[in-house]
């Protein structure tokens, strides 16, 4: 385990933003969706090329993570060394390092503004967790220039992606719906399990299917399903099944 501050100044994670990283959940030392984000974190490797230990990952990940209380463990995967330039090395050595970081519990909705940076849903790098994250970045820098949690971010189509660091769900007539993978959407975990415990139309849609949606929500790892209450100057009432869908999620 090689800690952040020692990373070489020729790596490529640092230099390029080459590599992929994974945010967990810690409660009481457990990690309760630890394999799931591991699988992603292999086939984000497969997808870049780089080799991945998923037993030194599964170590580290559980020598981090604290033993009482709730936290965050964010696990980060850097492509190594590598010289001057676009070039890996012919065998890349990769990086792997976690942290820990206390995290409360959220319990009020989330507001949200609708971002001007764009998803480019035409890159791989939309649908996995790369060190590249500054689109993300910009997105909720807006969001918190406007008074806003959170960014919902559209793609070069116009269709909705998701939001900044969650996935985007709306219910409409008691329907619920998500973007597509193919919008440019991470393959979220806590997504995942939604999709798998309840029926969920996976579309491609413009801002227009939020602006007329009953309610909206996003799901991470950390906040499991989270309301949002207002988007631009649209306000939204809570609504009993994300209680119900918050409920089978509970983390």
């Amino acid at each position: 385990m090689i800690p952040p501050f020692s990373l070489p100044g020729d790596d490529r994670g640092l230099l390029l933003g080459d590599g992929l990283f994974e945010t967990m959940l810690v409660l009481d030392g457990d990690l309760p969706h630890l394999s799931a984000h591991l699988d992603r974190m292999a086939a984000g490797c497969a997808l870049l090329g780089l080799p991945f230990d998923r037993a030194e990952a599964e170590r580290i990940a559980h020598e981090a993570a604290p033993v009482g209380g709730r936290f965050a463990i964010r696990l980060t995967l850097t492509a190594g060394s590598g010289g001057r330039g676009l070039d890996r090395p012919a065998a890349p050595v990769p990086v792997l390092f976690a942290k820990a970081a206390p995290l409360a519990v959220v319990t009020t909705p989330a507001t949200a503004i609708v971002a001007s940076t764009r998803r480019n849903e035409g890159s791989p790098a939309s649908r996995l967790k790369t060190l590249s994250y500054l689109d993300n970045v910009l997105a909720r820098a807006e969001a918190t220039a406007a008074g806003a949690d959170e960014a919902v971010m559209l793609n070069n189509r116009g269709e909705v992606a998701c939001a900044a660091a969650a996935n985007l769900f709306w219910i409409k007539d008691d329907r619920l719906f998500t973007p597509r993978l193919d919008c440019g959407v991470l393959a979220g975990v806590t997504r995942a399990r939604l999709l798998a415990r309840h029926q969920v139309e996976e579309v491609a849609a413009g801002v227009e299917a939020l602006e007329i949606a009953d309610t909206i929500f996003l799901t991470n790892s950390l906040i499991g399903v989270r309301e949002v209450s207002r988007l631009g100057d649209q306000e939204f009432a809570p609504h009993p099944l994300t209680e119900d869908l918050r409920s089978t999620l509970q983390l």
